[in-house]
């Protein structure tokens, strides 16, 4: 018989960055997890001791954490499967007209559609890809490789965006917020969980509170 792994999987909390805490829809979906992963854009230190009190947290470093001491990329062993966990940011040169255009057309048109292709060969041997960066959650398999994104718990909503334009941001961030405050079709936040047992399955759980 086997006996399941149930893994929390979370990404781009941004807290205390522009979340003043973690939601707590999330921390009770998280509870009786054996193992939490972040992919990314954490925010701070204080959101993984607070994770880290529902169980053991693995994350790695996003673009908004210069400040944390976190590897980019990590990989760990659970269940007998091999499990890649990265942010998924490329180089700036690809990240702003990529980021920019689709967030022009709401993501019906993407310049760069190979983010997943791209994070497969950089682990190709990988059983598990976990990442984040895009607030898009999504499941691929790629082969024999399940790509994850778990989606954002912090989610841009148009009020959120008129917020941030006031902060005065950069060139780049106040383009897209522009766009961003005029959306009528906001993405809810969500979080995943992955459960390893004879087979590897994936859900995203959204975020409403």
């Amino acid at each position: 018989m086997w006996v399941v792994v149930r893994i929390g999987v979370v990404a781009d909390t941004h807290c205390p960055e522009f979340l003043d805490r973690l939601p707590a829809e999330l921390m009770r979906g998280l509870e009786g997890m054996d193992l939490i992963l972040h992919a990314g854009d954490v925010g701070g230190e204080a959101t993984l001791r607070r994770l880290g009190e529902i169980a053991p947290v693995v994350a790695v470093r996003g673009d908004h954490d210069p400040g944390l001491q976190l590897p980019r990329y990590r990989e760990v062993a659970v269940a007998g499967r091999r499990i890649a966990l990265l942010h998924g940011n490329r180089s700036r040169l690809v990240e702003e007209p990529v980021t920019f255009l689709g967030t022009v057309t709401l993501g019906r048109w993407w310049p760069n559609p190979d983010l997943v292709g791209w994070l497969h060969r950089k682990v190709p041997r990988a059983d598990v890809i976990v990442y984040g960066h895009t607030h898009r959650a999504r499941a691929d398999l790629v082969g024999s490789t399940l790509v994850f994104n778990p989606g954002a718990v912090y989610m841009v909503s148009p009020q959120e965006a008129r917020r941030r334009l006031g902060l005065e941001p950069n060139w780049f961030e106040w383009c897209w917020l522009q766009v961003i405050r005029h959306r009528r079709d906001p993405l809810v936040p969500s979080f995943g969980i992955l459960e390893l047992g004879e087979r590897v399955r994936a859900r995203v759980l959204p975020l409403r509170e």
